[in-house]
């Protein structure tokens, strides 16, 4: 039995797994930078309202990491979907919404609040 389309597929989904994680690390770094960065500004002046404002940018840098765990884990979903689909079947779709796919760890608040993020 010839898998080709499936295989094609699945690698399509999984790319796109790939860049999520990705860009998670990549704003993991940029909030470290970034924070340290307005840390060492707080220390060198007099003027200590520069460490309030080091909350701002992690905050930010949560909310789109949050975003980007949503993303893969909706996709994760679809990898898992696609796995269990039969050859004749592979429409080659990389729609992973939340309507499809929603629900228990995929929301925006149990991403927020997983483990991961809190690391």
């Amino acid at each position: 039995m010839n898998n080709d389309n499936k295989i094609k597929h699945l690698e399509m989904v999984q790319d796109v797994i790939k860049r999520m994680a990705s860009n998670s690390f990549i704003l993991k770094g940029w909030a470290v930078t970034l924070v340290a960065g307005i840390m060492a500004l707080a220390e060198k002046d007099t003027d200590k309202k520069y460490f309030l404002v080091a909350y701002i940018p992690i905050i930010i840098f949560w909310l789109l990491d949050s975003y980007y765990l949503l993303q893969e884990r909706l996709y994760r979903k679809l990898y898992k979907k696609v796995c269990s689909t039969e050859e004749k079947d592979i429409d080659f779709s990389l729609s992973a919404t939340k309507k499809d796919f929603g629900g228990g760890r995929n929301t925006f608040f149990a991403c927020f609040v997983s483990i991961c993020m809190l690391k």
